[in-house]
């Protein structure tokens, strides 16, 4: 439900296409300007997850799925109002909880490493969940023995989506509960498959 637009239904809809899995963003709402907000968001999509548009489907130009991934900026660019301004997010972040900065810096072959202003076990735990959370929401890997470098298996650079995804890799717990909520409102079916 959208509750930006008139509480609409918006789906994202996985398909297999020549070029790769592409995504469709869609809605059944025939409330006047559905479409112009379906727009947005896929305008979103590709601003926030640095995604390629084709017509109305978007796809990573690596060719890999990333459906996790894309399903986290679908639900990001979903809680932007129409009015909003839509610009790539950075790769750094303050960490409320350890009051630390944390820079995350691609280091090629669609690897990041995450670093602290400081040293210490401490920030170096914290940059370690971190880099977990991020690993978690996006489906990377991590890399190196002292977890502070995660990767994407395509092997290539996802700067815009791992900046969109930074914030929420800060806090999974509450990332997965409310996937789980919205999970059990319910699924957008097409009007013919209703009953």
């Amino acid at each position: 439900m959208d509750p930006h637009f008139h509480d609409i239904s918006i789906g994202i809809y996985r398909q297999e296409r020549e070029s790769g899995p592409g995504y469709l963003v869609h809605t059944y709402s025939q409330k006047p300007r559905a479409l112009e907000r379906i727009e947005f968001v896929i305008q979103a999509m590709a601003t926030l997850g640095g995604m390629q548009q084709e017509g109305p489907r978007l796809r990573f130009t690596c060719g890999d799925p990333h459906q996790l991934t894309v399903r986290r900026i679908f639900i990001e660019a979903c809680k932007l109002k129409p009015d909003a301004k839509v610009e790539p997010r950075p790769l750094n972040i303050l960490d409320k909880k350890s009051n630390l900065n944390i820079t995350v810096f691609g280091v090629g072959s669609g690897v990041y490493e995450f670093r602290s202003e400081a040293g210490g076990e401490d920030a170096a735990s914290r940059v370690s969940a971190i880099a977990g959370g991020l690993a978690k929401l996006a489906e990377m890997t991590r890399v190196s023995s002292t977890h502070e470098q995660v990767a994407f298996a395509c092997k290539h650079a996802h700067d815009a989506a791992v900046g969109t995804m930074l914030i929420r890799a800060l806090n999974v717990r509450a990332i997965l509960r409310e996937e789980e909520m919205a999970a059990s409102r319910g699924v957008l079916t097409a009007p013919s498959a209703q009953k």
